[in-house]
């Protein structure tokens, strides 16, 4: 899930060299912080020891993985990415949102036990 992030951190952060300049910072900068805040995330909840504080920082890094992918979603939209790229980025984002809401799952399973 931490590679997964990385990785799509990586993209983002090739997609934005991409944009005009005079999107870079507003539009840019906004995609890239979403998607570094998945990454930190991922790694904060992980290092939790309980499973509430886990799945706190587990949320956060959801609604920052879903603000990423809104902004992707503006990019496509004003064609500033081609739909491959699009395409691309909503693969890597779902298979994050997946793996983030398979693992809350299982934190839900063993506070049910």
């Amino acid at each position: 899930m931490y590679k997964d992030a990385k990785e799509l951190l990586s993209f983002v952060i090739k997609l934005v060299k991409k944009l005009p300049k005079e999107y870079r910072f507003e539009i840019g900068s906004q995609l890239i912080r979403a998607a570094l805040s998945v990454v930190f995330n991922i790694a904060e909840g992980s290092a939790r020891r309980s499973d509430k504080e886990m799945n706190r920082f587990f949320n956060i890094a959801l609604g920052s993985l879903h603000e990423a992918l809104a902004v992707i979603d503006i990019l496509r939209s004003g064609d500033f990415i081609t739909d491959d790229e699009f395409t691309m980025a909503f693969q890597k984002i779902d298979s994050i949102d997946n793996q983030l809401g398979g693992f809350k799952k299982k934190l839900t399973m063993n506070h049910e036990q």
